[in-house]
């Protein structure tokens, strides 16, 4: 390549890169590229507002300089939020999506019913949605190992099962119980060899009776 187009390409490229630093700095440093729109998607239980005001989003400060994984922090802190992503949206809009936590099992307490989620966390306390199981059981809470026990056998539960649990015993991590709403009662076990109970417990509930065991899956018993 001679001497003349090197030339020329230093002449053109300059400039050019001069030109993409300005406009990067003007972008980073003035409201050209503000943060003017914000939104929230994925919320029910949880209040617009309430997100809203752990944004901390500076009036005036530009897309490129927000920290998007610092706000998503601070809404997934929400007790009520399972995790939370936030994304930038050019020119102007910033997109909060929230995964929220879905109640599964409920406890009473002293100050009323205690939610759990799938992931055994507790995180409300409130009056439990239509159709959630109560857990009965010595020291619910979400440091037990029992009450965790109890949440994974009913996530193991198959879905058509779990529409039908009216309440969970659980007196060990070994020993639990789903009680139905029609008043027959599957007795589950522990959480181990959670897939097998879960394939053989429906075809044993079409059999007459009111206490299931699959307990030992290869060995159920209907009384």
């Amino acid at each position: 390549m001679g001497q003349g187009r090197w030339r020329r390409i230093l002449l053109w490229g300059i400039p050019v890169v001069v030109v993409v630093i300005v406009l990067l700095a003007v972008a980073y440093f003035t409201p050209l590229l503000s943060v003017r729109t914000v939104q929230i998607e994925g919320v029910s239980a949880v209040p617009d507002q309430d997100v809203r005001a752990v944004l901390q989003i500076p009036e005036g400060r530009s897309m490129l300089r927000i920290d998007t994984d610092a706000i998503a922090r601070r809404v997934a802190a929400l007790p009520k939020v399972r995790s939370a992503r936030v994304q930038r949206v050019f020119p102007s809009t910033v997109r909060v999506t929230v995964d929220e936590r879905r109640a599964v099992l409920f406890f009473d307490g002293p100050q009323g019913p205690h939610l759990l989620d799938s992931e055994g966390v507790e995180f409300a306390i409130e009056p439990a949605p239509p159709g959630v199981p109560k857990l009965t059981t010595g020291h619910p809470g979400s440091a037990d190992p029992v009450t965790r026990a109890a949440v994974a056998v009913l996530d193991a539960a198959p879905p058509a099962l779990r529409a039908q649990v009216g309440e969970v015993a659980a007196r060990s991590v070994s020993d639990i119980e789903l009680s139905l709403r029609d008043g027959r009662t599957v007795v589950w076990g522990g959480s181990d060899d959670s897939e097998r109970k879960a394939a053989v417990v429906l075809p044993v509930l079409t059999r007459p009776g009111t206490v299931f065991d699959v307990s030992s899956p290869d060995l159920v018993t209907v009384r």
